[in-house]
């Protein structure tokens, strides 16, 4: 699955061949979740509070970048590296 981003553990990624709704994938550790871009919601797994807290501020960050990244990826075509989240 292509990385879209890695900052302070947190591994973002988002799949090629995936179906709606838009979402992306978190890795952390052991822990994994998927996330809404629309509405940013984690609709499937379980992070650590502060761990989701971050990812929640990077995805608000980033979230035109996201979207257009999820229409590559539905398209086929590669996807763009996304700037980590910033101190």
């Amino acid at each position: 699955m292509p990385e879209v981003s890695r900052f302070l553990g947190i591994v973002v990624r988002m799949y090629w061949d995936e179906h709606p709704p838009a979402h992306f994938h978190v890795e952390y550790g052991e822990a994994q979740a998927v996330f809404d871009i629309a509405t940013l919601e984690r609709v499937r797994g379980a992070l650590p509070r502060r761990v989701q807290a971050l990812v929640l501020q990077w995805a608000f960050e980033h979230r035109p970048e996201l979207r257009a990244n999820w229409e590559r990826a539905t398209a086929g075509e590669p996807i763009e590296p996304i700037a980590p989240l910033e101190d």
